[in-house]
């Protein structure tokens, strides 16, 4: 079994236009999506047309789920700018999403963790504002009950696969995207990948074993850099054209 999962894609085509075909390069057919699809000062309206016609298994993330909650003008900037681009269809499909999902009957799929769509799984935030990898109790606490051996979540943008003391493995595929973004919650952080590639993830069952093969994909990012920048939004800008937030 061999399959691939993209996370974090926040409406950018041309990011996930260049994942797309580096899947098929591989050789892989199957795609699941993580959610958090559309939200960003890009291109949500093609980056939806895309993504309805692959018609990939696909859980709602936490901005997918505000494209839908909340009214446009309560809307953060990022989720505002995206609800203008889509049509009643896109958002129809966005409310058809489940918050989690199990693939072929042996992978459990969800945005962030299995009870809140906004909880980071792996990582933690210090008060100081350091993003670090969570003590393996606290994330192992986080997966009672999710009796699969390979978990699939995204949300921080950060590629990782952590396994369990049971063997399951948890996989973050990384973001289609977005390389850098912060956020004020739990405390204010930035998470940066530090290059400006797009981030997704291969899985493959050899027997009883999953093997997460982490790839980047180059593609026209200053493009979208730029596109962020005419919209107003230079920390898009500068996350996008370098993978930092400067």
């Amino acid at each position: 079994m061999r399959f691939a999962a993209i996370a974090d894609i926040h409406g950018n085509h041309l990011a996930l236009e260049a994942v797309l075909e580096d899947i098929r390069g591989q050789g892989v057919t199957d795609i699941v999506n993580l959610g958090d699809c559309f939200s960003g000062p890009l291109t949500a309206g093609k980056t939806a047309d895309m993504l309805l016609e692959l018609n990939a298994v696909t859980v709602r993330g936490n901005h997918d789920r505000y494209l839908i909650e909340q009214a446009a003008e309560a809307m953060h900037v990022s989720d505002r700018a995206a609800h203008s681009e889509l049509n009643e269809y896109h958002l129809n499909w966005l409310r058809g999403l489940p918050f989690s999902a199990v693939y072929q009957d042996a992978v459990y799929l969800c945005h962030a963790t299995p009870a809140d769509d906004n909880v980071y799984w792996l990582e933690s935030v210090s008060a100081d504002g350091h993003v670090y990898l969570k003590p393996l109790e606290e994330i192992e606490a986080l997966a009672a009950g999710i009796d699969f051996p390979l978990i699939l979540c995204g949300h921080t943008h950060i590629p990782r696969v952590v396994r369990l003391s049971d063997d399951r493995l948890i996989v973050n595929p990384g973001s289609v995207g977005c390389p850098a973004y912060d956020d004020d919650l739990p405390y204010f952080h930035k998470v940066e990948a530090g290059h400006p590639f797009a981030s997704y993830v291969i899985l493959e069952r050899t027997g009883d074993h999953w093997l997460p093969v982490f790839r980047q994909v180059a593609y026209d990012h200053m493009a979208m850099a730029k596109l962020a920048a005419q919209n107003g939004r230079a920390e898009w800008a500068s996350g996008l054209a370098t993978g930092w937030l400067r």
